[in-house]
């Protein structure tokens, strides 16, 4: 058995769930159907590749703690070319801020609380307990990396490891857009209006701007049925305004959307009601 496949077995288990790399910190494709990208997918990626398999096969959705996939035909031959092995931190919990250079590890020390350490070739992994999204560059030289994320395993590393603080979760706050004018095109209408009262229209904005405020998850769902359901119940009859368009566009764009997505948001939503 190699030191790679037994240092998986030993983390899996611990419910750690791992993965087998290539030179460069690239997965496999873990299965024949996938192997060397046959699929058209992109194991380097953070999303697994399109592919029909029984189970994920790629990048971090394939990392795994049940030794049966580990030692499994369909991971046989990747453990004879490992180069290293991966898990994925939010799978258990963590957090790793990877440091890349010496001025992010000062860095580090300067600004965030201590925690379990383990260094890496170039820098430090700094983990911490709790989940969060993950980001690439949140300034130079660190990375964030937790769910739908995979890192090197490099060993336990030394200190004790603290909770997850707030200044890390703050690095990877999507600042929100500059609010832009709207662009997108309101319908001209020329049906007849039923609400009879402008006052129906000026809740139904509202109420809009409140929904698509609120979101805590999934903006970009939420943006896209909001117009759907205004541009539905509005867009026919001539009454919605440029002006109306706009405060739903701004309403996003402080919820870190682009004005690109709005745009596109709001002509989909058109598209689909036929207009």
């Amino acid at each position: 058995m190699s030191a790679h496949l037994s240092t998986a077995l030993d983390l899996a288990s611990r419910g750690v769930p791992v993965l087998p790399l290539r030179a460069g910190k690239v997965p496999f494709g873990n299965c024949p159907a996938c192997r060397d990208n046959a699929c058209g997918g992109r194991p380097n990626m953070k999303t697994p590749g399109p592919c029909d398999c029984p189970r994920p096969c790629h990048a971090w959705a394939a990392a795994s703690n049940d030794p049966a996939v580990i030692t499994g035909p369909a991971w046989a031959p990747a453990w004879k070319q490992v180069a290293a092995v991966a898990y994925h931190p939010g799978g258990i919990g963590l957090t790793v801020v990877d440091l890349d250079h010496a001025d992010a590890v000062a860095w580090a020390r300067r600004t965030l609380p201590a925690t379990r350490i383990v260094p890496t070739t170039r820098g430090e992994h700094w983990i911490y307990r709790g989940a969060m999204s993950s980001a690439n560059a949140v300034r130079d030289g660190v990375d964030v990396k937790s769910t739908m994320v995979y890192a090197r395993w490099l060993g336990a590393g030394t200190g004790t490891m603290t909770v997850l603080p707030d200044v890390v979760r703050s690095l990877v706050v999507k600042k929100p857009s500059p609010v832009r004018p709207v662009t997108a095109p309101v319908p001209a209408g020329g049906g007849e209006c039923r609400h009879r009262t402008s006052a129906y229209l000026e809740r139904g904005i509202a109420m809009a701007e409140q929904r698509i405020t609120a979101a805590t998850s999934g903006v970009h769902a939420t943006v896209y049925r909001t117009f759907l359901a205004v541009l539905s119940a509005h867009g026919r009859c001539g009454c919605l305004t440029d002006t109306h368009a706009a405060r739903l566009f701004a309403a996003a764009q402080t919820k870190g959307e682009s004005a690109r997505h709005c745009t596109d948001a709001w002509s989909n939503a058109r598209t689909a009601l036929g207009m």
